[in-house]
Order: C-alpha cells, then sequence, then structure tokens
C-alpha cells in the first residue's frame, strides 16, 4: 500500500487576500481545472468554505468515464491554509494540503497532495504511466491558468 506525494509551489503577483477569496472558492476550481475533465460541482459550493464542508463534484478523470468525488474541508486557518481530504472518489486516499504566504512581491502558493491508488499492485503499476502524468498534466495546467489570471513573478 504505497502512499505517492505530489509537491507543487507556485509564485503570484498577488495579495494574500486576493489569493485566499479566490483559491478558498470551491467554485473556482472548475476555473482551474482542464475542461476535458468535465469537472461539475453537484453540491456543497453555496458558502464561503469552513472546516466539515462537504462538497460532490462529477469529473471525468479518463476514457471519458464519469467519477463522482466527495470531498471535505477538513481544516482551515484563515489566509493560510485549508485541507481537502476525498470521502469517496477515484483514490484509496486523497490529502490535499493548500499553503498560502506572503513573499516579496505576492504570495507562494504549495500544494502538498499525498495519494494511494486503488486496486493493490494492478493500481501500483499503472501509477507512473497513468496517475501521476495525468496528476502532473492537471497541475501545469492550474499553473498555467493562475498565470493567465493573475500573472507570474519574476523570480
Amino acid at each position: 500500500m504505497k502512499i505517492y506525494t505530489l509537491h507543487r509551489t507556485q509564485k503570484l503577483p498577488i495579495s494574500v487576500d486576493e489569493a485566499w477569496d479566490f483559491l478558498s472558492d470551491p467554485k473556482n476550481l472548475k476555473v482551474i481545472t482542464p475542461d476535458y475533465m468535465g469537472f461539475n460541482i453537484i453540491s456543497g459550493a453555496d458558502r464561503p468554505m469552513y472546516a466539515g464542508q462537504i462538497i460532490q463534484y462529477i469529473v471525468t478523470p479518463v476514457l471519458g468515464i464519469k467519477t463522482k468525488w466527495v470531498t471535505e474541508i477538513t481544516h482551515v486557518i484563515d489566509k493560510q491554509y485549508f485541507v481537502d481530504e476525498q470521502r469517496f472518489g477515484p483514490y484509496a486516499l486523497w490529502h490535499h494540503k493548500h499553503f498560502i504566504k506572503e513573499i516579496e512581491g505576492g504570495v507562494e502558493m504549495e500544494d502538498i497532495i499525498h495519494y494511494k491508488i486503488p486496486f493493490g499492485i494492478l493500481g501500483q503499476l499503472v501509477q507512473p504511466f497513468l496517475v501521476k502524468p495525468k496528476l502532473e498534466e492537471i497541475f501545469k495546467y492550474r499553473t498555467e491558468k493562475l498565470q493567465q489570471l493573475f500573472g507570474n513573478t519574476n523570480s
């Protein structure tokens, strides 16, 4: 039962308030998710983020197969970090920490994701050539989309 980690940081030339307002609004997840993923929020995004919030999505991660994904926002410290955890969905484990901190000229955003693939050894076999590249592609898209929306830092 291997746990994998994806770690990304990005700097944006915006204030902590601007970053938090955008990233803590669950509706904006659709904006930074590739269209081909068919991302659609079913419920739970009608209030500002809070610990205990349950959000339900439909997503099409591979082969056009629609999948229901249910996450819970488990921790929130205003303008610093929040954590979402999968309660039901495509992973055996999904624990995603989002950190925001002020830096010179803007903010640094950090994502740390711990995840497990279902299906035992079969899942471990497809991780390096199916799951990991797909996650890398999604986060590359997010980086580019956030730069389009907010600009880029020089560092």
